[in-house]
């Protein structure tokens, strides 16, 4: 079932989109690299919080081509 979506809907979408894939996904790669470089990953909070972190921008991400398809 399609959701209707007005203009300046789908133009907000397409921005936080953008920033999405252009600031936040590289942001979290680096936080993820971070991490993994300080070792053991078991125990690691900050290695948890990006996984995380990455796993809510990439369904976000996923989200917003399907509303803008």
């Amino acid at each position: 079932m399609a959701i209707p979506l007005t203009r300046r809907g789908a133009e907000l979408l397409k921005e936080e989109l953008a920033r999405l894939k252009t600031i936040e996904r590289p942001a979290v790669i680096t936080a993820i690299a971070e991490a993994r470089a300080q070792g053991d990953l078991s125990e690691n909070a900050e290695y948890d919080a990006a996984r995380e972190r990455q796993g809510f921008i990439e369904g976000r991400i996923a989200e917003i081509e399907s509303k803008l398809s």
